[in-house]
């Protein structure tokens, strides 16, 4: 697999963070997002805590290492940078999203009690990968929030290789995390996951 340049990976996080905050998914400076700049060792262009996504440039975008030292940029990364580092090292992604929408925050709580939402009988499960028909039952872990999640990143990963047919999992009061090989693939994902919660929401 080919790695972007940072520049080319730095470009591709805006894009995604951009999508999303016009989709009112990343509101009030919330969410994050993450290429793979290179796999060994592992660097990440990532997202500045703090920063706006519908007008993110590619001047603001950081580059961090496998335990979230910034190598590029002068700005602090996002405290979630360990989730994006773990879902790369469980999954073998190239790019990480996660959003902030008010439905999978709610979804998130609805079904905290059973530590998983699963999406069934949809025609929109087709976008995720590998998945070639409706009747596909995905099955979207939830796990607790926390305010430390370098602690709390091996969890993550022992979560996904639990489920290694997930795509996406939730964040419970606060939101969703979805991953693809490429920025396209990630885009992708996060729109239909994020529809499919909205479609579970208003039934």
């Amino acid at each position: 697999m080919v790695m972007p340049s940072f520049a080319e990976a730095a470009a591709g996080v805006c894009s995604l963070a951009r999508f999303c905050h016009a989709r009112g998914w990343v509101p009030a400076t919330s969410g994050n997002f993450s290429v793979v700049v290179a796999a060994t060792p592992l660097r990440l262009a990532i997202t500045p805590s703090g920063a706006d996504k519908g007008g993110l440039v590619v001047a603001e975008i950081l580059e961090v290492d496998a335990s979230g030292r910034v190598l590029q940029g002068a700005a602090r990364p996002s405290a979630e940078t360990a989730i994006h580092v773990a879902i790369v090292r469980a999954r073998g992604a190239g790019a990480v999203a996660h959003t902030h929408s008010l439905t999978a925050t709610r979804l998130s709580e609805a079904h905290a009690g059973a530590a998983a939402l699963t999406l069934r009988g949809y025609e929109m499960l087709k976008a995720l990968d590998g998945v070639t028909t409706h009747e596909h039952e995905e099955r979207l872990p939830i796990v607790e929030n926390t305010q430390d999640w370098v602690a709390a990143a091996p969890a993550i990963e022992a979560m996904l290789a639990q489920h290694p047919a997930a795509h996406a999992f939730l964040i419970r009061g606060h939101g969703l995390y979805t991953w693809g090989r490429d920025v396209a693939e990630t885009l992708r994902h996060v729109e239909a996951v994020e529809y499919l919660l909205e479609a579970v929401g208003r039934s």
